[in-house]
């Protein structure tokens, strides 16, 4: 008899460590983070929150006609919606592209609360005079803020960050370009550290909150690659302005200021994030000033993490709401990054959804 017990418990244990995708639906409003390790992770219903069921077939066939890999949506950190295309998988990896530059943002902020760097200091005090093919004067008026927001005033027309690439167009401060030359941040998060910048994001984010991925030299710069959990992982962090669970990761002064205006040229970007809302926008490669909001149709207060091929973190506040999209371009022949007609197509058919 012991025997068969024993045997009914063994093999009970052994059935439900297969059972670890996700728990049973949920209609708590609580906020919920998943486990650091393992792949347990609740879910909340369409049902429970009223949602309009009808409207995901459409969600669903956008998605796949676009090219995506995978997509999310979660609700108070509960998977609502977790659907893959084209043979990915929950276990596939993919490129965030320039939506890795909030990693770098928060990287550097955990820095700076651990008393590493000062984001108001001038970045030569970090990488040394000359890291730049400016004139000392101008160089110095760089600090690591202009970096996180894209003001630096250096030549953005060249994708390659080098020295030769990096040439003085106007005073830091004055000018906002989207630029590659953001990933000195991770010499500078190096530097200052004294260790190398995957390590450092490695114990001090990614592994507080469970997250896999790593970065891998790409054809211009070093991009995070990881499943898309990891991504809605992150995007649990950003919703809850940087804690995870009884942990304050990264200070919340320093994610407010990240996920709000940085400067006043281009009231639409943050500390490397992308915000909603505002009265005008810029986008990259371009000079020109747009009215209106980033995305007229998605929720005002949404912030985002946005990289080419329409790779797209978004996270609404007011919603408890996160949306994670990872895939090839929606439009192979525009691959690269733009806040295009892709993003307001996408929230048409979220919203039919979403009520």
């Amino acid at each position: 008899m012991k025997l068969i017990t024993l045997t009914f418990l063994v093999l009970s244990t052994v059935l439900g460590c297969k059972k670890q995708d996700v728990h049973p639906p949920t209609n708590g409003n609580e906020m919920y983070f998943p486990p650091n390790t393992g792949n347990s992770w609740e879910q909340t219903s369409m049902k429970s929150l009223g949602w309009n069921e009808a409207a995901v077939a459409d969600l669903k066939n956008f998605l796949k006609e676009k090219h995506s890999k995978s997509f999310m949506i979660l609700v108070n950190g509960r998977i609502v919606m977790e659907e893959y295309f084209d043979g990915h998988t929950a276990t596939d990896t993919w490129t965030w592209n320039s939506a890795g530059k909030t990693l770098v943002s928060t990287t550097t902020g955990i820095a700076e609360q651990e008393g590493l760097l000062n984001i108001s200091t001038k970045v030569s005090d970090y990488l040394g005079t000359g890291w730049t093919s400016a004139p000392k004067d101008k160089e110095n008026l760089i600090t690591v803020r202009h970096l996180l927001t894209m003001a630096s005033g250096l030549d953005e027309s060249n994708n390659r960050v080098i020295k030769e690439n990096l040439t003085y167009v106007a005073d830091a401060g004055t000018r906002w370009a989207y630029a590659n030359v953001f990933q000195k941040l991770m010499d500078v998060v190096a530097k200052s550290s004294n260790k190398d910048f995957e390590a450092y994001f490695q114990a001090k984010l990614r592994n507080k909150i469970g997250m896999d991925g790593t970065w891998r030299d790409g054809l211009i710069f070093r991009l995070f690659h990881s499943t898309t959990r990891s991504m809605a992982r992150f995007g649990i962090l950003a919703l809850n302005h940087g804690k995870w669970k009884d942990e304050q990761i990264i200070n919340e002064t320093f994610f407010t200021n990240a996920t709000n205006t940085s400067q006043n040229i281009n009231p639409s970007y943050g500390y490397l994030w992308w915000l909603n809302g505002k009265a005008k926008y810029m986008v990259p490669g371009s000079q020109t000033v747009f009215p209106g909001m980033l995305v007229p149709n998605a929720p005002a207060d949404m912030f985002a993490a946005m990289g080419a091929e329409d790779q797209r973190l978004y996270v609404i506040p007011s919603k408890n709401m996160i949306v994670v999209r990872m895939g090839d371009a929606s439009e192979p022949l525009n691959p690269s990054f733009a806040v295009s007609g892709f993003d307001k197509a996408l929230w048409e058919k979220i919203n039919a959804v979403v009520k």
